[in-house]
C-alpha cells in the first residue's frame, strides 16, 4: 500500500488570488481554506498532509500552518527551505515530518531537487536539528546517486525523489528514459537503507506508471488533486487519487 500525502498549497493559491490582502487567512468571505480542504482530504483517506511555508507567503500563510497542527489528525508534513528562520519555526511547530526542498523566488512552484551535494554542513544541521526534536527529515532531491548518497550519509530517514522531470517529459521520447532513471534511483535509495517518497508533477494519468516503481512509502500530491477537485469535490478527487495508486 503506498501512502497519500496531499499537498493543499494550490487550495491556498486559489485563496491568495482574492484575498492576498486580507488581514487573515480564514474567516468571513475569506475563501477557499485550506485547512477544510485538508479536513476533507483527510476524511477521504489522506494519508498526510502536505504544506509549503515559502519564504515569500504566496501561498500558505503562518496562520494556516499552525492551524494545521492544531487540526491535522494523520500526520502533517511541512515543506521547508533549508534557513534558521525555517528550522525555527519547525523546532516550534513539531510536524511528525519535514521535507527540505530547494526554494527560489522565481519559480512558479519547486523545479528541482535540493543540493545536498553543494550544501552538507547546513543540510547536516537541519538533520541534526529535527532529529533531536523527533520530527523526522525528508530530503527533495533528484534521483542521482550523488545526492541519494550523502543523503543517507548525513542521517536522512528518508528521501522524496523529484519527479518533475519525469512528468515533463510523459508525453515525449524522454519519457522511458526519465522513468528508468527513477527506478535506479528508487533502488539506490533503498540500497543506502532510505525510505522513499516522491513527488511534483504526479496526476491522474502518469500515476499508472509512477505507482509501479519499487518499494515506495508514499506520494505526495498537491496540484493534480486540487484542480480535480474544483470539477468532482476534495472528497471524490482524493478517493480517486488514493484507488488508482493502489489497485
Amino acid at each position: 500500500m503506498i501512502l497519500l500525502g496531499v499537498n493543499i498549497d494550490h487550495c491556498a493559491t486559489l485563496r491568495q488570488a482574492r484575498y492576498r490582502a486580507a488581514a487573515g487567512a480564514e474567516g468571513g468571505a475569506v475563501e477557499p481554506d485550506p485547512v477544510e480542504f485538508a479536513r476533507r482530504a483527510e476524511a477521504a483517506g489522506a494519508d498526510g498532509i502536505t504544506v509549503h511555508l515559502r519564504e515569500d507567503r504566496r501561498h500558505i500563510q503562518e496562520r494556516d500552518v499552525w492551524r494545521l497542527r492544531e487540526s491535522v489528525r494523520t500526520r502533517l508534513n511541512l515543506e521547508m527551505a533549508c534557513t534558521p528562520a525555517m528550522i525555527a519555526l519547525a523546532l516550534k511547530l513539531k510536524p511528525e515530518f519535514v521535507c527540505v526542498v530547494p526554494e527560489s523566488r522565481e519559480e512558479i512552484t519547486t523545479e528541482g531537487g535540493l543540493d545536498v551535494v553543494g550544501n552538507r554542513e547546513r543540510v547536516r544541521a537541519c538533520i541534526a536539528a529535527m532529529s533531536a526534536a523527533g520530527i523526522k527529515t525528508s530530503l527533495f532531491i533528484d534521483p542521482d546517486t550523488p545526492q541519494i548518497d550523502l543523503s543517507a550519509e548525513l542521517g536522512a530517514p528518508f528521501v522524496e525523489l523529484h519527479t518533475g522531470a519525469y512528468a515533463h517529459a510523459c508525453f515525449t521520447p524522454r519519457r522511458a528514459d526519465e522513468f528508468e532513471r527513477l527506478r535506479r534511483g528508487v533502488m539506490r535509495a533503498r540500497e543506502r537503507g532510505l525510505a522513499v517518497n516522491a513527488g511534483h508533477g504526479i496526476n491522474y494519468e502518469n500515476i499508472a506508471e509512477v505507482r509501479t516503481l519499487p518499494h515506495l512509502y508514499e506520494l505526495n500530491i498537491g496540484h493534480s488533486i486540487v484542480s480535480r477537485a474544483v470539477f468532482s469535490g476534495v472528497d471524490e478527487a482524493v478517493r480517486e487519487m488514493k484507488a488508482r495508486m493502489n489497485f
